[in-house]
């Protein structure tokens, strides 16, 4: 029988709509500008911005092999840009308990405006 993780005692990761625009350079070029962002805070964690991805430049990322796994958020696939290997992550099957974020993208250095 498999079971899912159980958080840790005092771990928690919330998920909610941002109240404020998010805006993603890299090397002056705007990746990604969004007021339809969700922030992600879990613990022990900085809190993260997961951008819709009509509101992303797709077009500017590459897919890489890269997943890595999160046994409170799912397995996570990757984008790169020629400078910045992985700069990008989403999770196309997010646990149940984080689920608004799929298909989401993240990015390491947002800029809350």
């Amino acid at each position: 029988m498999t079971r899912e993780p159980r958080e840790p005692r005092g771990h928690r990761i919330t998920v909610e709509r941002s109240d404020r625009p998010v805006r993603v350079v890299h090397g002056g070029e705007v990746l990604a500008e969004s007021d339809r962002a969700l922030v992600l805070r879990e613990t022990g964690c900085p809190a993260r911005y997961y951008i819709p991805p009509e509101d992303v430049r797709l077009d500017l990322l590459t897919p890489s092999e890269s997943h890595t796994h999160c046994p409170f958020k799912g397995t996570a696939s990757y984008w790169s840009r020629p400078d910045a290997a992985d700069l990008v992550w989403a999770y196309p099957d997010p646990k149940p308990a984080v689920g608004d974020i799929k298909d989401h993208l993240c990015f390491y250095d947002v800029e809350v405006r």
